[in-house]
């Protein structure tokens, strides 16, 4: 390790200069202090902290950064939106999938308003788009590290830091465009404000937590509220102040969460819908039928009008769903030694005083755990493993808060065998993560069960009797035999191209049910090519996810693929389209005398005509391709203005869980009133080479 050490006689240059140009010595001074804390870090922090805490953070950055364009535009269905709002406030604003604002993406659009601004500035590409989201997960760990170590110490919080930034979910999401990057890293801003809250009952620092989770909630909605229940229970028992200031503090924080979640919510449901896009998700244009309904409430019970339906078809509820083949590599890697940290370490503090930080510590960061661990454990609705990435934060504070909590009373017999036990039931576990992918690298799960025996072994028996620096070693030992599972998995994660809309980390497993050899290209669909964005930064060839969306949902495959070089591929519920170069310069031909210059059922389907021309493409039905936007009257009437120039067959039909078949009878009607013509693979409908039939508009 290294301190770098600057004195004040070192920086004199220019002490008694006031010509312009010359820095002040007030300033350079000041200059000086900031950069010797940055390096130094807190005068009460050991000599070692603050550099390993800029070696972790350099090395989070290189894992969530290195080979990120091989992902292409990732979730196109994000990527798009973020593209149409880059070229439009109005669709940076609601969130549209296009600039022309026919229909929102089905989600609050925060997260695509850091994107948009990235492509405003730096242009559109995989760069642009992408490496928001990394930098949100190298901010998320110094964060996580910064709240540990206000309470816990250093130790802790590297731990804890170095836990989130490996687990092979996060790793996952970091390096992607789904919302969930931006929704971690605002829910570990509102801990670190409840922390700073509850040191000196701070009626501000408590507003603050608030207003970061409702931008959670701006995010991605009731989700982000899953961690409410943390913050109100550790205050209300540990504030330092007397109780009716407590619940006090509480109704005021409640007002300031609903205030910076509901402004948006409030202006959309305001906006009259002729001066909107239509709102995805929802069968009858509301935002808070797609808060309450489709993204909100019926993700617990599975009642979801317009999805894909939910219970088994995302795997089976209960205690085990987060240790199963499908979501077990993702997460749970150190979930069973959280746990036993949490309750050894409650134990400990049983008999604190009620402020004791410590203990406040592990009921914050133990009741988010537990909280969104059961949600997600039992909800009958679309859950996704990647939704596990909630779960990361909570799980490397509880390790790095237990593990130091009992490393420091090891002398006692008890809390030595625990950390023992701890680390054995961590390798165990481990190993049967490992075995899930019997055939990459099999020496691994062995080499873990060994060296965790071993290391167990010697921190149950004689740790608190070995000399400091044997014991050092011991202590970093048991880490890297903790951290080698999840870190294999983060590699492989970070090594893989990932694209469509149910990525997934790691190897293929045993048990999962997405994706293909090697976790390239994850998810529900078919061929797993990526559509490369301009400019150069496209993505390679992902792993194949299975023909047809083998061993997933039925019905849920992509429909067609590739065709070989400068051809296209139509899109599928969960996979973007891609568009070879003759399709690209018949769209581009006159583009700007049309509204969009094409249509297509599905947003994933018109995503990639979209990304691959800049122009708007309007996704029929929205995401499922379930929603009344537009009905078929309202698409013969753009098509009679001459809105609309091509319609693009394929995508996707309505979910399986009902909602509105407009999309189907738009099609039957285009494809029975113009005459179509394939390009590079695809088949294209010119809607202004002639009037069109027109029939009854029964959409629902």
């Amino acid at each position: 390790m290294f301190v770098v050490m600057t004195t004040t006689n070192e920086l004199q240059v220019g002490q008694r200069s006031t010509t312009r140009g010359v820095t002040p010595p007030a300033a350079t001074d000041r200059c000086a202090a900031a950069l010797r804390r940055f390096v130094q870090g807190s005068v009460d922090d050991p000599r070692w902290a603050r550099p390993s805490l800029l070696i972790l953070l350099a090395a989070t950055a290189l894992l969530y950064v290195w080979g990120l364009s091989a992902s292409g535009w990732a979730n196109s269905f994000y990527s798009a939106a973020a593209q149409a709002g880059s070229a439009s406030w109005k669709a940076f604003f609601f969130g549209s999938s296009d600039a022309s604002n026919s229909i929102t993406v089905d989600k609050t659009p925060a997260s695509l308003w850091v994107m948009a601004l990235s492509v405003r500035v730096f242009g559109l590409n995989s760069w642009s788009i992408l490496v928001p989201q990394a930098l949100e997960g190298v901010t998320a760990v110094g964060l996580l590290y910064a709240t540990v170590r206000r309470w816990s110490g250093p130790a802790a919080g590297l731990i804890a830091g170095a836990v989130l930034a490996v687990t092979p979910v996060a790793v996952l999401m970091f390096r992607f465009n789904n919302p969930d990057a931006l929704l971690v890293l605002l829910l570990v801003a509102g801990a670190y404000a409840t922390v700073r809250a509850l040191e000196h009952a701070s009626t501000r620092w408590l507003l603050l937590a608030a207003t970061f989770v409702g931008l959670g909630f701006l995010t991605k909605m009731l989700q982000a509220l899953l961690v409410v229940p943390a913050f109100a229970v550790v205050y209300l028992i540990a504030a330092p102040t007397p109780v009716r200031r407590r619940i006090v503090q509480l109704l005021m924080a409640g007002a300031a969460l609903v205030a910076a979640a509901g402004w948006w919510i409030a202006i959309v449901q305001l906006i009259p819908a002729s001066a909107r896009p239509y709102i995805g998700g929802s069968q009858s244009n509301s935002i808070l039928e797609l808060t309450l309904g489709y993204n909100g409430l019926g993700r617990l019970t599975g009642n979801e009008t317009g999805s894909v339906g939910g219970g088994a078809g995302w795997g089976q509820t209960g205690w085990a769903r987060l240790f199963d083949g499908e979501n077990g590599g993702q997460i749970a890697w150190l979930l069973p030694a959280a746990l036993m940290l949490l309750v050894a370490g409650l134990w400990v503090t049983r008999a604190a005083p009620r402020t004791d930080r410590n203990r406040a510590a592990l009921v914050l960061w133990g009741t988010w755990l537990l909280v969104t661990g059961l949600v997600f454990s039992f909800m009958q609705g679309i859950f996704h493993a990647y939704y596990s990435v909630a779960l990361a934060p909570a799980v490397g504070a509880l390790v790095g808060i237990g593990a130091t909590l009992l490393w420091n009373r090891r002398h006692e017999l008890v809390n030595a065998v625990v950390l023992g036990a701890t680390l054995l039931v961590t390798a165990l576990w481990a190993h049967v993560l490992l075995a899930r992918s019997s055939e990459w690298h099999p020496w691994l799960a062995t080499a873990v069960v060994v060296a965790g025996v071993a290391v167990a072994a010697l921190i149950a028996g004689g740790s608190a009797w070995l000399p400091r620096r044997a014991a050092v070693a011991a202590g970093a030992a048991a880490l890297i035999v903790a951290l080698t599972g999840p870190t294999a998995y983060a590699l492989q994660t970070s090594s893989t191209p990932h694209a469509g809309s149910i990525p997934s980390a790691g190897p293929q497993v045993a048990g999962g049910r997405f994706g293909g050899p090697g976790g390239g290209a994850r998810g529900l669909g078919g061929p797993g090519r990526l559509a490369p964005p301009p400019g150069g930064f496209g993505g390679g060839q992902g792993g194949a996810g299975g023909a047809g969306g083998a061993g997933g949902a039925p019905g849920l495959g992509r429909p067609g693929g590739t065709t070989g070089p400068g051809g296209g591929g139509i899109g599928g519920l969960l996979q973007g389209s891609t568009a070879g170069a003759e399709l690209v310069a018949m769209l581009e031909q006159d583009a700007s005398s049309y509204t969009w210059v094409a249509a297509a059922i599905g947003s994933n389907n018109a995503s990639g005509y979209q990304l691959a021309t800049g122009q708007p493409v309007m996704a029929i039905g929205g995401f499922n391709g379930s929603d009344p936007s537009p009905t078929l009257a309202q698409f013969q009437q753009l098509v009679a203005e001459g809105k609309v120039h091509y319609f693009i067959a394929g995508g996707t039909g309505m979910g399986s869980d009902g909602g509105s078949s407009a999309s189907q009878q738009i099609s039957s009607w285009v494809t029975s009133a113009f005459g179509g013509t394939t390009v590079g693979g695809v088949a294209v409908y010119d809607l202004t080479s002639g009037a069109g039939a027109t029939v009854t508009d029964t959409s629902v």
